[in-house]
């Protein structure tokens, strides 16, 4: 009787062993499924980036002095030639009476030269005197008619303080972003270089720009005129757009890492975007409507539960489905050819044809004239883009493991396109195994 019962419980070890052991067998796992579906895919490039009006102009003092007024502050509208500030002239219009005399002065000099040399200019039409001493008396004009031209530039220059420099003005129509004066600041010319901007004014926050940095990996896929989205942290919920204007080719390195500079025009009519403000920037690259999708935990899918020469033959023949009949015989015989040559190999090296046909969704090589297991067609450089197999793994209708091959497209990270007939809309794929 014992004898017996050991026996019974010796088998049922055995059949529990063959049925974990055979291919395509689903009772030694759980799965979670995903379904095949249908929507829009994106294929994005992520950054981030800062606001900035389009055009910001610093406003220095064109002379120095101590700020008697200021007539703008924050935020204010301005237009061109508005006054912003005024300076204490009180110096300078002493300065204008100082040059004021000094013209005279030179003016009544190089009127009495003037007759002296008339006079000279007689006396030498009758050889009363000297060569010499008439070029004597037309240089010393020449000299008194410099001097009163100088006296007169520098009246000119005090006058031009005291009327325009003293009044700063608005260069362009806009807004004051900064203003960094007070009444009874002192301010430095512009020309001195401890001078520093005393207002900041923006030409149109109607019109704002981005200005994002993207990895020299991505670069590429950027282009003028291209698709942009943004979002804020100040303002939850909301999405913007705007359109690449223009990337900068100098390269900006930091920790070793080059980026480059792509510059992005934004509309601001609402006024809701401020300067400076942070954004994530996602760059749209590709934009597929109405496509087939499936998550990319899928097709990464391998089971557990089969060897890899098992995985590998399951793939293999999903791969025939697609093919043509000189495809499906080019194929045969190459793997024909791969598993004698793999056969010769010594029994601890590497088997490439397990590498290359093995694994349920990596980019797989492709030889010769057909496609093996699942793997990359095209793509050389400069040609179109390249064909990439993936696997789908699914339970079939007898409760066993099967597989289909689809060609993918774009992806957005977590969903990819893939290219299948369209009665494997809704199917139910393996995502993973359930622990």
């Amino acid at each position: 009787m014992k004898k017996c019962l050991f026996l019974a419980v010796l088998c049922s070890l055995f059949f529990v062993l063959y049925i974990s052991c055979s291919p395509g067998n689903t009772a030694s796992a759980s799965y979670e499924f995903t379904a095949v579906r249908r929507g829009t895919l994106e294929r994005v490039v992520s950054s981030s980036g800062t606001i900035h009006p389009v055009a910001t102009v610093r406003v220095l003092p064109r002379m120095s002095g101590r700020v008697e007024a200021v007539y703008v502050d924050f935020n204010d509208i301005v237009s061109r030639g508005d006054i912003l500030a005024r300076l204490n002239t009180d110096m300078l219009r002493l300065q204008r009476d100082q040059m004021q005399a000094s013209v005279q002065k030179a003016r009544a000099n190089y009127e009495l030269q003037l007759i002296n040399f008339r006079n000279q200019e007689a006396l030498a039409q009758r050889d009363l005197i000297s060569e010499f001493e008439l070029r004597t008396a037309r240089t010393t004009l020449d000299n008194q008619r410099a001097d009163l031209s100088m006296a007169e530039a520098n009246l000119r220059v005090i006058e031009t303080e005291i009327n325009q420099y003293a009044f700063i003005t608005s260069p362009i129509d806009g807004i004051v972003l900064d203003r960094n004066i007070n009444i009874g600041d002192t301010v430095v010319d512009s020309a001195n270089s401890n001078s520093v901007s005393i207002f900041t004014v923006a030409e149109n926050l109607r019109e704002m720009q981005i200005e994002a940095a993207v990895g020299e990996l991505d670069i590429a896929s950027i282009h003028r005129g291209q698709e942009v989205r943004f979002t804020l942290e100040s303002l939850p919920g909301r999405r913007f757009s705007g359109i690449v204007e223009n990337i900068r080719m100098i390269p900006v390195i930091s920790n070793n890492v080059v980026s480059y500079t792509v510059i992005i025009g934004v509309e601001n009519h609402d006024g809701s975007l401020f300067p400076g403000m942070t954004c994530a920037v996602d760059f749209i690259v590709d934009q597929n409507e109405d496509v087939l999708l499936v998550s990319n935990a899928a097709l990464r899918y391998q089971p557990t539960t089969l060897n890899a020469q098992q995985i590998s033959d399951m793939v293999f023949n999903a791969s025939l489905v697609n093919m043509t009949d000189d495809q499906r015989s080019a194929a045969i015989e190459a793997r024909a050819q791969q598993q004698a040559s793999a056969s010769r190999q010594p029994q601890n090296s590497p088997n490439i044809t397990t590498l290359m046909m093995g694994g349920g969704g990596g980019q797989r090589m492709v030889t010769g004239g057909g496609r093996q297991g699942g793997g990359v067609q095209g793509g050389g450089r400069g040609g179109a883009a390249p064909i990439v197999m993936r696997t789908l793994w699914f339970i079939g209708s007898d409760g066993r493991l099967e597989v289909i091959q689809v060609r993918t497209g774009i992806s957005d990270g977590l969903s990819t396109q893939i290219f299948a007939d369209d009665e494997l809309e809704g199917r139910q794929v393996i995502l993973r195994e359930r622990l």
